[in-house]
């Protein structure tokens, strides 16, 4: 798992990226969950970390766009 990064959200409570294998990982604030997106570009991780809203950022550029799974 790479390095997680905590951010100021109410939906997400921390992000990271693996560049080796292009794995985006997102830890959800309120289950605790982490879920993995896979075949993520390293620009749209850098993009997330600096948008205002992590879960508008997430909904519209991440989710349903890749194929994911829950660690």
């Amino acid at each position: 798992m790479p390095e997680m990064i905590f951010v100021d959200s109410s939906n997400v409570e921390a992000i990271g990226y693996d560049s080796a294998t292009r794995e985006l990982h997102v830890r959800f604030a309120k289950s605790g969950e982490t879920y993995v997106y896979y075949e993520v570009e390293e620009w749209v991780f850098e993009d997330f970390k600096r948008a205002d809203s992590k879960g508008i950022f997430l909904n519209n550029n991440i989710k349903g766009k890749y194929n994911f799974g829950k660690l």
